[in-house]
């Protein structure tokens, strides 16, 4: 998974590129897509090479899994191909314009619906039905909406994030309070009392390049929601919508001036260096502080998002195993990433190594081992109950998402109210999905 900001949007370019791409090969569908035609087959014996594209295949975590494959499946090689995690959609979309895309990837899992819906992908079902590793009942519900494309399985989950609150315990300590905030009134209360300007430390941090994003779980715990069921009508603008991005923009007075058009992954200094008392940020944060900044071990600790009126919500990402339709050792390529996505194996490339990912099993996230291994994770792994993810199959909303990104901003920077930017975002937003 990226350490850096875990944005869900789809860059336009990419999305026209990825509809030219897989629009150029086979007429059928299934033919090009594969997954309604092919079953689950044996694993192969005869020796088979296959392709892994990611950007983890020289982690020690993955190599030690591979070993263990090797253990098992001798005959089965596997190539790993290695690409940068920001350049990995685009050199998927332009392998699959060529003909030539790898057996299997790790991908965004914000990139499987994308994939699956222009045919290039095999279609799980039918192998995870077989399967006496795969529990998909067991995947905690947004990762299984991740891989989910017109009700069929295109990806198995991997691994995990889910945003939550980090905080500076020594600030809280000086201010006198004892604990993190567990309300939007509590919350309040508590960035207004960590708030001195004229001593250069802000109780909380907003950034306008990344208003959308952020601003997701505010909306859900108000009992809002992006679109439509069908994806096709714009409701981020509704009463609790507005009420949402009000108080989101509220925040900007708690905010440190200099850092307001920055990214989450820039602004750690802020939280590093006393700065900001408060942020709000994925687990990957975690790893993040541990590495870069360990003079502040012991001054900082996590706690789930603040609920709203509609109670707990949180943005939630992950990362998955595809099988590419075009692949010519499709029973290869599940027999490798059926193996990885045993329940023991994810535990070990999640929590029982040094990283911050959490697995997508429910069973595992509830497991006391999880708590007892990863300590800072235990608040992440409660709020995958609640949480969502803004993956939106519609084509076109990458755009209306730059649109409301940029709107939000303007409010940070108070240009207009937080209600007035979601009504300027819903009125472009709806013509660009064709309302």
């Amino acid at each position: 998974m990226q350490s850096t900001v875990r944005h869900r949007a789809l860059a336009l370019g990419l999305v026209a590129l990825l509809a030219a791409a897989t629009g150029c090969g086979s007429d059928d569908p299934a033919e090009e897509a594969s997954g309604s035609d092919q079953g689950p087959g044996d694993a192969p014996t005869d020796p088979v090479t296959i392709t892994f594209s990611s950007w983890v295949g020289n982690e020690d975590g993955m190599q030690r899994l591979y070993q263990r494959f090797q253990e098992e499946h001798p005959n089965i090689t596997v190539e790993f191909q290695d690409v940068p995690a920001e350049q990995a959609r685009q050199k998927l979309t332009t392998q699959i314009a060529g003909g030539n895309p790898p057996d299997v990837a790790y991908v965004d899992a914000s990139d499987v619906i994308t994939f699956a819906g222009r045919q290039a992908l095999v279609n799980l079902d039918d192998y995870i039905a077989g399967s006496e590793s795969i529990e998909a009942d067991d995947y905690v519900e947004a990762f299984e909406d991740f891989v989910t494309y017109d009700g069929s399985l295109y990806g198995l989950p991997f691994d995990g994030e889910s945003t939550g609150l980090f905080y500076r315990t020594d600030l809280f300590e000086e201010a006198g309070i004892e604990e993190p905030p567990a309300t939007w009134d509590e919350f309040i209360q508590t960035v207004q009392a960590l708030t001195m300007p004229d001593e250069q430390q802000y109780g909380f941090q907003i950034f306008a390049p990344e208003a959308a994003y952020y601003w997701y779980p505010w909306l859900w715990q108000a009992g809002g929601e992006l679109l439509s069921e069908d994806e096709q009508s714009v409701e981020f603008n509704s009463d609790a919508g507005k009420e949402a991005a009000e108080f989101y923009a509220s925040l900007t007075d708690v905010s440190a001036p200099d850092h307001l058009n920055s990214n989450s992954y820039d602004g750690r200094v802020a939280f590093a260096n006393g700065q900001v008392a408060m942020y709000m940020a994925g687990a990957w944060f975690a790893g993040v502080l541990d590495d870069e900044f360990p003079d502040i071990a012991g001054k900082w600790d996590t706690a789930p998002l603040p609920e709203g009126s509609a109670g707990c919500a949180t943005t939630v990402a992950g990362d998955a195993l595809v099988i590419f339709g075009a692949s010519e050792h499709v029973d290869a390529a599940w027999t490798w990433i059926e193996f990885l996505g045993r329940p023991e194996n994810v535990a070990e490339w999640t929590y029982k190594t040094e990283g911050t990912l959490l697995p997508p099993y429910q069973s595992l996230l509830d497991s006391p081992e999880l708590a007892e291994e990863k300590p800072v994770l235990a608040g992440f792994a409660e709020a995958m109950t609640c949480g969502q993810g803004n993956i939106i199959a519609n084509p076109d909303w990458p755009q209306a998402e730059e649109i409301l990104t940029e709107q939000l901003g303007r409010a940070i920077y108070g240009e207009m109210s937080g209600a007035e930017a979601v009504d300027a975002a819903a009125a472009e937003a709806a013509s660009i999905l064709g309302q």
